[in-house]
């Protein structure tokens, strides 16, 4: 099901898909030229990305490589297949067909196995692929008046963020939604155009380049505009001054799973360009065709084709924001959607009172993880609609962007920090932080407390932390510079402290931890230094 939710909520009946068109997944057993791709990266990435990625030591590896355009195009010349979408992180197209025509793809030598979105017609047991996830003085220089968003606004303290002019500048954002109609001329947009931030996008529902994508359903502008609209004295985003690019991955006419893989395409696209934050606005339940939807059990983070690809798209870095669901009323599926339950920051909904909004769906994951990881306004959030007028809407649809745009201003006062650092600052700032509850997560983040922490702490050069090996499977050595008394604590990627240690030496014994990726932080009275550590 679908999150999109604008002024009420609606419910549609739409026809099942037929029966003798199926949808699924084709993988292939390998890449063209993956070391020359990999040894060259500038012909697969934008320098941007590859510098994101050296910051945050995350290695360009065989998922960066394109999937091979020779088994597409194969692909695509069977009879009775049409190839909708392709993903290189997963080395794979997801096709529409026949059973008997896809079936017959597993024929050529470079299939290695196929996956029907109807899992009951897989003949091979279903198995999960573990990923690996992988002082400055405070001078006032923004003054807003934020007029109908204030109170969304500083809910989550981002007034304090743009008073200290960390307004989402130099940042890059990527919007996966349903269509941006207007976004090109509403003057509540003309402050991201003329800054140039409106810097490119695509459709992928109907491939066609960039400025398509201001067509399709207006749910994306509204979205949008909670993190870059600005009218004078009358409304603010949340990051005004941040670089997007608009992708349209949804199409509302229909409800199928090809929407996933529309979406993962896009998450590539954005790790390509080098982008730094995601915001989607989407989430997936039920689909048309039932055999294809999605039960409660299922959200466990590693079932969803769409939930894998935002686990990845997190392990390169990316900081994936998403709305956690609509459907709090749902006695049958009260729980969060896809990609909610991935490894994401996903955000709920209260009211402008700070209470929980009834229809914001619920954690915990499947898997037993708090989600949603946060809060914001979505019960009458303020929004800038087609005719570029402020409107309220309903839905974690706009608590979404709310909060995304949040994260994205507060990144920028340190874009060294990784994306897994800055969502467990965020969320250890949140009010529920010590007592998270199902249904409100870790609770409403305060971005002033969690600012503050985050320019108290210093990182002089001549100080540093480097350990090894990595991934370790019992000592990690440390090696530090210039740095006693140094302090050790271990998080899953819950947020959750498992391990604890004063006065660390040159090694440590790490046993102890199951397999799994973790945040090392090290600190002492003035440094501070997080690095992921993979364990064995």
């Amino acid at each position: 099901m679908k999150n999109i939710l604008l002024f009420l909520f609606t419910v549609f009946s739409v026809p099942l898909v037929a029966q003798s068109q199926e949808h699924a997944w084709v993988y292939f057993t390998d890449k063209a030229d993956v070391a020359i791709s990999i040894a060259n990266p500038t012909t697969i990435l934008t320098q941007r990305a590859i510098d994101r990625k050296n910051a945050h030591n995350i290695p360009i590896d065989t998922r960066d490589v394109p999937v091979n355009e020779t088994y597409i195009t194969t692909v695509k010349n069977q009879s009775g297949i049409e190839v909708k979408a392709k993903s290189k992180w997963f080395n794979c197209v997801h096709v529409i067909g026949s059973i008997q025509d896809i079936n017959a793809l597993s024929g050529f030598t470079f299939v290695d196995h196929i996956d029907f979105a109807d899992t009951n017609l897989n003949t091979r047991i279903a198995t999960t692929d573990q990923q690996q996830f992988v002082d400055k003085n405070l001078d006032t220089q923004v003054d807003f008046t934020y007029g109908d968003s204030a109170n969304q606004v500083e809910m989550l303290h981002v007034d304090y963020l743009h008073e200290n002019d960390f307004t989402g500048e130099g940042m890059l954002v990527a919007i996966m939604d349903s269509g941006f109609p207007q976004v090109n001329t509403l003057t509540a947009f003309d402050r991201v155009r003329n800054n140039n931030d409106l810097v490119g996008g695509y459709n992928f529902v109907d491939r066609t380049d960039d400025y398509d994508a201001f067509t399709g359903s207006s749910h994306g502008t509204s979205v949008f505009s909670d993190m870059a609209g600005f009218l004078q004295d009358e409304f603010v985003g949340t990051a005004p001054d941040a670089s997007y690019y608009l992708f349209r991955t949804e199409d509302v006419n229909s409800e199928t799973p090809v929407e996933e893989s529309y979406w993962v395409e896009a998450a590539e696209r954005a790790d390509s360009l080098g982008v730094d934050v995601i915001n989607t606005s989407l989430g997936y339940q039920t689909y048309d065709n039932p055999n294809y939807s999605y039960t409660p059990s299922d959200m466990d983070g590693n079932t969803a084709f769409i939930s894998r690809g935002g686990n990845i798209a997190v392990e390169k870095g990316i900081l994936v924001v998403t709305s956690a669901g609509n459907s709090g009323n749902n006695s049958n599926f009260p729980v969060i959607g896809a990609p909610a339950d991935g490894n994401v920051y996903a955000v709920g909904a209260v009211n402008q009172d700070e209470i929980y909004a009834s229809f914001s769906s619920i954690g915990p994951s499947a898997d037993g993880r708090i989600k949603p990881d946060g809060m914001a306004q979505g019960a009458l959030a303020v929004i800038i609609n087609t005719n570029g007028n402020t409107a309220l809407s309903n839905g974690t649809s706009f608590s979404s962007p709310i909060m995304a745009g949040a994260i994205t201003s507060f990144w920028q006062a340190n874009p060294q920090r990784t994306n897994l650092e800055i969502m467990q600052m965020v969320r250890e700032s949140s009010h529920l932080y010590n007592n998270p509850t199902n249904q409100m997560g870790y609770g409403i983040p305060n971005f002033q407390t969690a600012l503050d922490d985050l320019l108290n702490t210093v990182s002089y050069e001549e100080q540093t932390v480097k350990v090894y090996p990595n991934p370790v499977s019992e000592l990690l050595h440390i090696q530090k510079n210039n740095l006693d008394h140094l302090d050790l604590k271990i998080y899953n990627l819950l947020g959750k402290l498992v391990f604890k240690a004063e006065k660390v030496s040159e090694e440590i014994n790490l046993a102890s931890l199951s397999s799994g990726v973790y945040i090392a932080k090290f600190e002492t009275e003035n440094f501070q230094k997080s690095l992921k550590i993979i364990k064995q």
